[in-house]
């Protein structure tokens, strides 16, 4: 062990903060926090077994939406308009700026939901790699039809899994929101992707990467084309990032290899969530990749994220609130501790070794 090492280690056992070189932001990490009694919120764990087809879900084929729409009897992915959108090709333009105190402008663009898959049961953590390899196809193809769009120059593709995350329907399905404006945190994300690439000639996140996978520690998997990691700068306490190996600036970069690992790597992930308390693992997951508004965004590398709410067990959860909405964000468990229960976990899904 290096004298660098040493003292990492030391100040990493002790309250400290890190820093998040992608958004420019600061975290309080607390290990000593963990020990504490838990005497608030408990959720329930129960699951309650579902069909592979329910007659009352409006995302399974053949039923009717909320609209009166009736869905495909489709056999794959399942691609439509979000028939309660919140952006609109059809908003009007407008502004309002009152000596900068009352700033407002609309905002254009096209909100759909993909359906992982015709069956009402499962989640990506029980999908084939094969079928999630469908739904990357798919995240490529709507990234690049939408892209092209005259008012679209970012598109944000997401997933809430499970009713913790605000999921109001649980068969298995993402969302896209592609947008006029570039988002606030993909913007920050942007801005420090330029600067690093400015100011050192190389690529932020390939650099970090290499760092991760030769130190290990925080590291859960990898294969040829991408890795997985708790990043050194996780605020939430499972928190994940999937990042490509080579550089790719987005989806529209991925070939048939590129997808293949990519469901290697998410089928990994997902599985080792939902083993690790043996319940579906909530969280919302979304993927970073460049704007589509024909800039040269050539420091952009492609990312995935995973901000899942559990903390101790499938019963208490870790809330944002209080010193995190006021201050910034803090955690408990630190980023190697939960790397280490994560990797030691198995890459076969609970429910298929019973």
């Amino acid at each position: 062990m290096t004298a660098s090492d040493a003292r990492m280690n030391d100040l990493l056992r002790s309250t400290h903060r890190r820093f998040n070189p992608l958004t420019g932001e600061w975290i309080l990490v607390a290990p000593g926090r963990i020990q504490r009694p838990w005497q608030g919120k408990v959720e329930k764990v129960a699951e309650p077994s579902r069909p592979k087809y329910d007659p009352s879900c409006y995302l399974c084929p053949g039923n009717a939406r909320s609209n009166g729409k009736r869905n495909p009897d489709y056999s794959s992915t399942y691609v439509f308009d979000n028939d309660f959108s919140s952006l609109s090709h059809s908003t009007p333009e407008a502004k309002v700026d009152e000596n900068g105190f009352l700033l407002a402008e609309s905002e254009r663009g096209i909100c759909r939901v993909i359906c992982f898959s015709p069956r009402h049961d499962i989640t990506l953590a029980e999908m084939s790699e094969s079928d999630i390899a469908r739904v990357i196809a798919t995240w490529k193809h709507e990234y690049e039809e939408l892209g092209k769009l005259y008012d679209v120059n970012h598109v944000q593709i997401f997933e809430n899994k499970g009713e913790l995350m605000g999921c109001s329907n649980p068969h298995p399905h993402c969302q896209i929101w592609a947008e006029s404006a570039i988002p606030v945190e993909p913007s920050k994300e942007i801005a420090r992707l330029e600067q690093f690439l400015r100011e050192k000639g190389k690529c932020l996140l390939c650099e970090y990467l290499g760092y991760e996978v030769r130190r290990g520690e925080r590291l859960i998997y990898q294969n040829e084309g991408f890795a997985a990691v708790v990043p050194f700068w996780a605020s939430w306490p499972f928190e994940v990032m999937i990042l490509s190996k080579s550089h790719r600036a987005s989806l529209a970069s991925f070939d048939d290899a590129a997808v293949r690992d990519f469901a290697s790597a998410l089928r990994n992930i997902t599985v080792r969530y939902d083993n690790l308390f043996e319940v579906p693992f909530p969280y919302s997951s979304g993927i970073h990749q460049a704007p589509t508004d024909g800039g040269d965004h050539s420091s952009f590398h492609f990312h995935m994220h995973f901000y899942p709410p559990l903390l101790r067990s499938a019963t208490v959860k870790k809330f944002m609130v209080g010193y995190e909405m006021m201050a910034n964000p803090q955690r408990d468990l630190t980023a190697e501790l939960a790397a280490e229960k994560l990797r030691s976990l198995p890459a076969i899904h609970y429910k298929d070794k019973k």
